[in-house]
């Protein structure tokens, strides 16, 4: 029952596009046709051309390429710049490029007018290449060209069936219509799959979307989906498909400063999570952001730095200042900067921008710096939501990624846009005012899953770069900048009197040591002499009893 299922499914074909094969479950369906609708400009003929260029190139199906509007040199050259050569796609049998020409002037219509020309020619380019695809790109010329509609209408539904008989997966393309969907209400014959593609501008910045109208015979996305045309093709971001499904690694990468990897258990970040630096203006952001790039390019890894506030060139000045010498791995091709305002695109657009340049170049760590400038193209809500998708992405593709912040008070701990439940690692910047100057100050305010320091250490921005100092405390609390050093040089000097003291202690031991050595010298001399003494004394005192008994004795 099951295999019966399958058999009978309705079968896709992918369409090679980013983003759209997977909000359309697999791609369009396979063998009917699709139509994508949209005003002028919103890429329609970029989506029609590139399903075409990815059959024919990644999935081996030549396609033919139906065109009312531009000639076959026109397509070649507006396409040359996504890098499609169809000129050689053609010379491989895997393109067909037809133009036809509508020329109201030159049709004479009668009432036995059909398409049969079109489909004698479409059979020809499809049987001439064996093509499985097929774009009609914009059909709605014939009705400017044609007076009678109600037959072109008849015609149009004979095309479409013919197209679903002959097993064709074929893109239609419309303009907008007022009341309808399309202008000539093409809707009504392409019944399968619609999608929408609009090109809307809001507070002077432009943004294309994407969405599935209608799918028949399949589940499919149902948001707008923002989409970027770039140099090689269209990129649509699925934001509904992006979550919490990311494996995590309990490999480490360090910071790039040595006492704040001590800080972070010894070790520094887990390899594909999320930080978040936050601080006020001056600080030491960008100099801690530009510390992790480093270190990352000294592993040998690329890095991606987005930078909304500051052209590469300027970064690359001001971090030379500290020892971070970011141009010689820009040279290397380790680090790429994409700099711009923030006002350059609306917020879906940064989010497509930056996923599709971290797909492109594969880092193993970004910088975004900083995201408070988005607030100027987004509510917070919209900026935190934006950011969430980013983080998600990121995660996903285990990047280790680096957020600043501008906080908007000295003792701000919550970032304006509300980022830090997404974030795994906080840290946060502060400046403090003692005795008439005002220090850095950094702590740790959160590290998901691993023991971190909850000390707060000064840091100092130095030509070797930045170096975090030990912690003292005074009377009043922790004692920085010229405190601190007036405390470890009153430290010093104190070191320096009581070593001294030990000294003189010393010596004084040593001083009674010989005395006491001397006075027992002294005392066993002197009781040697008092021996020596007595002992005269006892042999006199014996002699002189002996010369008495002997005159004793010769008296008598």
């Amino acid at each position: 029952m099951a295999n019966s299922l399958q058999e009978v499914a309705l079968q896709k074909t992918p369409t090679g596009i980013v983003g759209l094969d997977e909000i359309t479950f697999g791609g369009l369906p396979r063998g009917r046709p699709t139509l994508v609708v949209g005003n002028a400009g919103s890429g329609k003929t970029m989506l029609a051309m590139e399903f075409i260029v990815r059959g024919a190139t990644q999935y081996d199906e030549p396609g033919v390429f139906v065109a009312f509007e531009e000639t076959q040199r026109d397509l070649r050259e507006n396409f040359a710049a996504c890098g499609w050569d169809l000129e050689a796609l053609q010379d491989q049998n895997k393109l067909y490029i037809d133009y036809v020409y509508i020329e109201r002037s030159e049709i004479e219509e009668t009432g036995a007018y059909d398409l049969e020309g079109l489909f004698i020619r479409l059979n020809h380019a499809i049987e001439r290449i064996g093509a499985k695809r097929l774009v009609l790109d914009t059909i709605e010329v014939l009705f400017s060209g044609l007076q009678n509609q109600s037959i072109l209408r008849a015609e149009l539904r004979r095309l479409f069936r013919w197209i679903k008989d002959k097993g064709i997966t074929a893109i239609v393309t419309g303009e907008r219509g007022d009341t309808m969907l399309t202008r000539y209400g093409l809707e009504e014959y392409v019944a399968d799959c619609v999608i929408l593609l609009d090109h809307r501008v809001m507070d002077q910045i432009g943004t294309r979307r994407l969405r599935i109208q209608k799918y028949r015979g399949s589940t499919h996305g149902t948001n707008e989906y923002p989409f970027l045309i770039h140099d090689e093709g269209i990129f649509v971001l699925p934001i509904s498909s992006i979550g919490l499904r990311h494996d995590v690694t309990t490999e480490r990468v360090s910071t790039g400063i040595p006492c704040l990897d001590e800080m972070l258990g010894g070790e520094g970040f887990y390899r594909g999570s999320s930080i978040l630096v936050t601080g006020t203006a001056g600080t030491g952001k960008s100099s801690i952001a530009a510390s992790f790039v480093e270190a990352a390019c000294e592993r040998g890894e690329k890095a991606l730095y987005f930078a909304f506030e500051e052209s590469p060139q300027q970064i690359t000045r001001n971090m030379a200042s500290i020892g971070l010498h970011l141009d010689h791995w820009v040279k290397e091709g380790l680090l790429e900067f994409r700099a711009g305002r923030p006002t350059q695109y609306g917020l879906e657009m940064h989010l497509a921008t930056m996923i599709a340049a971290v797909r492109k170049i594969g880092p193993a760590v970004v910088v975004v710096d900083p995201i408070s400038n988005l607030t100027s193209v987004g509510q917070p809500s919209e900026v935190r939501a934006m950011l969430g998708r980013v983080v998600d992405f990121l995660k996903t593709n285990h990047v280790t990624a680096m957020f600043t912040q501008l906080t908007g008070g000295e003792t701000a701990l919550e970032s304006e846009s509300s980022v830090s439940s997404l974030m795994d690692t906080w840290i946060s910047l502060r400046t403090f005012e003692t005795r008439g100057e005002r220090v850095r100050g950094l702590y740790v305010l959160k590290s998901r899953g691993m023991a971190h320091s909850n000390q707060i250490r000064e840091f100092l921005l130095t030509n070797d770069g930045i170096k975090l100092t030990d912690v003292r405390f005074g009377p009043q609390g922790i004692l920085t900048g010229a405190a601190r050093e007036l405390q470890k040089a009153d430290a010093a000097r104190q070191q320096e009197t009581d070593s001294r003291l030990r000294e003189l202690e010393r010596k004084r031991e040593l001083l009674d040591a010989r005395i006491s050595a001397m006075q027992a010298e002294f005392e066993a001399e002197q009781e040697a002499v008092k021996r020596a003494i007595a002992e005269d004394e006892a042999r006199d005192a014996a002699a002189r009893q002996g010369t008495a008994a002997t005159e004793g004795t010769g008296e008598a």
